[in-house]
Formats: structure tokens, sequence, C-alpha cells
């Protein structure tokens, strides 16, 4: 039976320019708001496409293992060979329950050593005191790797069955205390932060997403459909010796590469544009902006350029897109990009994003991947552990819903007028409460299904906070569920503003000291001054042509004060 190529050009989407026949494929598979108002540029923030530093020559698969795992001395042959197998978003939820269940069938066999060694029935686990407490946080009694595991592993218990395990005399806030100290301690992130990101989740599974922040994210290349077809692609990366699979089935350019023996981003390929190095998380804002060939479309802040060459590969290099980036540095990185991987479409410029739409407006839809904190991206950036602070989230917050109004106002209000807006953090504030803000005060705003089929539903509600149900049509993505990285996904319809959304407007300006964007009717292009200085440019164009030397402004100018000057004496006399 005839069985389906790994890479199979029907599932392209985005073709773009590239339309050459392709052989037959050769390899198979087996089966199947009072603040201050900060620079953008300036704000310690991070871009969820950023190119990682270090790129794979050897096999990328983890080069540590989850510290937390216990060990065992007696795995057979077959959990060393499953051990050497590289994570993949096909195995990640596999390999994690067998790591489960292995934990599980080790605290077993202990319990039934200590049954057979005469200790009868099980300790049962102490809180440290408050002394000992004291003393570890303060440094002076260092506290062990293998302690510090035990007693996680234990509080995880208690709080798992509080009224079977917890000891007497003690509260559940005891235990929980106990658990965030030990979890700051041991991944090595401040108390504020370990306790923002705990909150988050159950408790079991708040130790796996912390887990999960010690291990790379696979590394993930974007096929470029202006230039080639996956299947073409991949067939040239093998015969350089660069071990890859499809991402998934989610997406049809995106490749997952496994070891390497030659630099991935210094390949004829790459160098050719027929790739880019792109988060496989990074993919997800712009399959649920959905571009269409010949629309306008805006990048708010765009750099390194991921996005931005996805939305110009799926529009197939027509329409425009306006490539944005706060930080003039950046953009130099982006225009490369653009240039490497063929993007005739994309016009980048250098604007404060919450300048729209009062320098550009009338859009068809708006990307904005927001500043953020980059608590999802944590595995990248490991100083985010330790440099964030409750002042950070209010200001990211108050910045992030500054621009995801702007971004609203750039767009032309139509039944196809979207705006996503994106993070590669997992915290509420930038999150949930920046989409409810953006809802109370553009009421002609509604949510929609971001088209994505896989990642959990936002919060509809959070500690007290209730956000409504049609926040479950928002997407969130965790590197211990999805094998990527964290990341926040929301798409928006703009409709057309009635009286109350007017309303709405004048209030949210109150509240930012300024305003936040111009009435719809202004948003676009100035026609007729537009017509003007076409028409201007093309007689100057057409005079030059005929070999008629046109004067200076400068001294047209000065030659028409002196007549008027002469006319308003002569009108004297």
């Amino acid at each position: 039976m005839h069985k389906k190529s790994l890479f199979d050009d029907s599932e392209e989407e985005g073709q773009g320019e590239y339309d050459e026949g392709g052989e037959a494929d050769e390899f198979d598979i087996d089966g199947d708001d009072n603040f201050e108002r900060p620079e953008a540029q300036d704000m310690d923030f991070l871009s969820s496409d950023e190119e990682a530093d270090s790129l794979p020559t050897k096999p990328t698969k983890p080069t540590k293992k989850p510290r937390f795992a216990a060990s065992s001395s007696d795995d057979d042959d077959d959990d060393e060979e499953a051990e050497e197998e590289p994570t993949t978003a096909r195995n990640i939820e596999a390999r994690s329950r067998a790591l489960e269940a292995k934990a599980i069938a080790e605290r077993a066999a202990d319990m039934a050593e200590a049954a057979a060694a005469g200790a009868g029935e099980e300790t049962m686990f102490a809180l440290p005191s408050a002394e000992q407490q004291e003393a570890e946080a303060s440094g002076s009694a260092p506290v062990d790797v293998n302690e510090l595991q035990l007693r996680m592993r234990e509080c995880v218990k208690v709080l798992g069955d509080f009224k079977k395990f917890a000891a007497p005399n003690r509260s559940r806030s005891e235990y929980v205390q106990q658990l965030l100290a030990d979890i700051a301690s041991y991944y090595g992130y401040n108390a504020f932060l370990a306790e923002k990101l705990f909150d988050l989740f159950p408790v079991a599974e708040a130790i796996e997403f912390f887990e999960s922040n010690e291990l790379p994210r696979p590394v993930t290349i974007r096929t470029n459909t202006l230039r080639t077809r996956r299947r073409e692609l991949a067939q040239a990366l093998i015969n350089r010796g660069v071990n890859l699979e499809p991402i998934g089935k989610w997406s049809k350019v995106g490749l997952q590469v496994f070891e390497s023996s030659v630099p991935i981003g210094a390949t004829p390929e790459y160098l050719a544009g027929h790739y880019m190095l792109q988060a496989a998380s990074s993919f997800l804002p712009v399959i649920a902006l959905d571009p269409q060939p010949g629309e306008r479309v805006l990048d708010m802040a765009s750099a390194p350029g991921g996005k931005t060459t996805y939305i110009s590969a799926l529009m197939q290099n027509t329409g425009v897109v306006f490539a944005n980036d706060a930080n003039k540095e950046r953009t130099k990185g982006l225009t490369a990009n653009v240039h490497r991987l063929g993007c005739r479409n994309v016009v980048v410029c250098n604007y404060d994003g919450r300048e729209f739409p009062k320098v550009m407006g009338g859009f068809d839809r708006v990307l904005l991947d927001a500043p953020c904190s980059g608590t999802g991206v944590i595995s990248k950036d490991a100083s985010v552990k330790q440099n964030k602070s409750a002042r950070d989230f209010t200001l990211l917050s108050h910045l992030q819903k500054q621009l995801i109004l702007c971004a609203i106002d750039s767009v032309t209000p139509s039944s196809s007028a979207t705006v996503v807006y994106s993070t590669c953090s997992v915290t509420v504030d930038e999150n949930e409460s920046v989409i409810a803000y953006a809802l109370r005060k553009r009421p002609h705003v509604r949510l929609v299904d971001t088209g994505l089929e896989f990642g959990r539903e936002g919060f509809k509600a959070f500690r007290g906070k209730t956000f409504g149900e049609e926040m479950g049509k928002t997407r969130r993505f965790y590197p211990h569920v999805n094998n990527m990285d964290g990341f926040f996904v929301a798409k928006l319809r703009v409709g057309k503003p009635g009286k109350r959304a007017e309303q709405a407007r004048e209030e949210s300006e109150d509240e930012q000291g300024g305003d936040v964007g111009l009435p719809l009717e202004k948003m676009a292009f100035d026609d007729e001054a537009d017509a003007e200085l076409i028409r201007e440019s093309k007689r100057k164009y057409l005079l030059k042509h005929k070999g008629i030397k046109l004067r200076p402004k400068a001294k047209v100018d000065a030659a028409l004060c002196k007549t008027n000057g002469k006319d308003a004496e002569s009108d004297e006399e």
C-alpha cells in the first residue's frame, strides 16, 4: 500500500510566488493607567520570535534532564533507549506520563522496602521549624538539593490530599509557603515571580511548568514559500546532514530540527532565504491573523521579522505589510531578513506603536505581538527569574493597554477587520486583563475564535476577577503541555462604532492623559491631499524629463515674496 509522503505539497499553505513542479518525494514515514509614559525601546521586554543565539551544530536534544525527576539505578535497556530519544511534540505527553509512572513506581518500591525493613507505617512529613526556615532564607544554613527535592515532593503530596497527609495543627497555607520557598530556592526564582507563576496552575502542574522551563525548546524553522516548498527544503537539508521532521499537523510550513552536522543558521539555503529560524510559538499569531492577498496589514512590533515575513508569504507578495518597530537598532536586522527572504511588499518603519493611527491608519488587519515580561520564554532567558518585580508588570500592562487601543483604532471597521494580540508571557495581567480592558473601552470590538485547533482556553475568571465566557475564545500555550514557548493569542473583530463606542473612547483618552487614537474618519490617508502631491510630482517629473530646469523651492518662495511686496506698495500708492 502506498504510504503518505512526509512532506506533501497538498498541505502547503501560502505558496507565494514559487510554483515550480516538484519531483516525487523520496522519503516516507512508517505511520502517521496614570503612569509615566516609558520609551518603548528602553523597556526591558522580550520578543517571541527572536532567533536563538546559539544554533545547533550537534544533536539538539536536551543537554540536561529534568532535575526534579527521581533517578533509578535499575532501569532496563528499554528505559535507557527511551531516554536517548529526542523530545518532540509527538512524544512529550507520552514521556511525561512515563516519568510520572516511573516516579510512582519508585515511591511504591521505597515504601515496600521500608515496610520490609520493619519501618512499619510511613513516617509523616514534618515541616521545617521557624528557626530553620529563617536560617535557610538568610543563607546561613544551605539546604541540600536532594532534601529540597524531597520536601517539594512531600508538600505536593500533602496539598493533593490535605486531610489524609497533613500533620496536626498545620494549615494549608504553611505547606504552600514552604513549597514556594523551596521552588524559589531550587529553580532560582525571586519569591515574587515564583508565587505569581505558581498561582496559574494546580499544585502538581505548577511543578511541571517550573521543570519545563529548565529544558530548551526544540529548534524549529519556517519554510519561506516565496522561494521554495517544504518538501524540497527538507530534502536539501537532509542531504546536508540535518535530522528533521514536520513540526506537526497544525503547521504546513514548519520543520523541527533534531540535530545537524552543519550550522543551521549558515547553510546555503538559509543564506538564500529558503527558511527562517523561528520559534514554533511565533507561528501562532500569524495563523490566527489569517492575512489575505492584496490587503493592508500592520505588524506593530515586528523585529526581528519572523512574523512579518510569514505574513508576506501568506499574502504572496501582494498588498502591503507595514513592519514597524519602536527600536531603530532592531529595524536593521528586520530589514536584513525582509531582503533575504525576498519580501517585496514590506515597508519597514520606526515609530512608537502608540503613535498609530496618527501617523498611519486604514489597515485591514493589525498584528500586535506586544512587548512583555517574557515569562513564557524563561528557557531562553533565565534572567527573567530574578529581574522581574511587581512594578515591571504594572508598567508593562499599562503599555500593552495603550498599544492594543491604538491597534484597534488603526483598523478600518469592516466584517473582516481583525486585530490579533499576542504575548510570550503566561501571566493574566498581560493577557486576559488587557483583552478585558480593550473590550470595555472599545464596545464595537468582540472576541472571535482564533482558528487554532490546540492550546488551552484563556482564563474566564482568575483570583476574584471575572472576565466572562467569551474569554474562552483566547488561547494559552505552555511549555510543559505543548513543548513550545509559553504564549497567549487573542483575535478581535472590529465593527463600526456607535455613540457608546465614541463615549468610551473619550473616557479612555482622559484616563490615558492624552489622545489614544484619532476619530475613525481621520484614520485613513487623506486622498485629496495625496492626489495633489501626486499631481505635483508628476508635473515636476515631466518638466525635468523635457529638460526644463526647475528653480529651487527657496528661490521660488523668495521671488513670490518679492512680487507680493511690490504689489502691496503699488496698492498703497
